[in-house]
């Protein structure tokens, strides 16, 4: 017989896990734990600060890493984003200002344990949030950038596999090019 578990609530996670020494994302009264990330994910993940971070530093924009907490208004949802860019005004659920409600835009680096969560169950739930305009996903086995950019309430796909191409990124007005996120990835896992 299995044992049984507690669901806690959104205030106990909050309560918890801002004294926590590790990140937990929540859903629907389930705590996640967020493991490390391989190497792959982590040269890629600092490309993509450091190019983001160069070109929004003249902007009204605020980029976010993975230490950000982003409040889902499904209510059920708390989760680490890799990076998120808010645009203009920055809100949060509340004076402590440690969980975000308006990115315009997501950028998830995928990894093996994670990509199925990240391509479907997270982002159906990334797609309730009103301000977000884009969601990037960018693999770390192999050489492959997806961009959704929400259209008249669709959402579309535009990706690149070329290693000396680029993906736009219209919420910001940015050209990413791929060989810069992939500088100094070596080998793929």
């Amino acid at each position: 017989m299995s044992e049984p578990f507690t669901l806690i609530s959104p205030d106990a996670y909050l309560e918890m896990e801002r004294r926590s020494l590790f990140k937990h994302e929540y859903y629907r009264g389930q705590l996640i734990v967020t493991t490390g990330a391989g190497n792959n994910h982590n040269i890629i993940t600092g490309n993509l600060i450091g190019e983001l971070h160069h070109y929004l530093k003249e902007k009204p924009c605020t980029l976010y890493h993975s230490d950000m907490r982003l409040f889902i208004p499904d209510g059920t949802t708390y989760a680490y984003p890799d990076l998120m860019i808010v645009s203009g005004l920055k809100y949060f659920t509340d004076e402590k200002k440690d969980t975000l409600v308006n990115p315009l835009l997501i950028i998830e680096v995928l990894s093996p344990g994670t990509e199925a969560y990240d391509r479907g169950e997270k982002f159906r739930k990334y797609r309730t949030i009103p301000s977000l305009q884009e969601y990037v996903m960018v693999s770390s086995e192999k050489v492959n950038i997806e961009v959704y950019q929400k259209i008249d309430g669709h959402w579309l796909l535009s990706d690149s596999q070329n290693p000396d191409g680029t993906v736009q990124l219209e919420s910001i007005g940015y050209n990413l090019t791929l060989a810069a996120v992939y500088a100094q990835v070596e080998d793929f896992d």
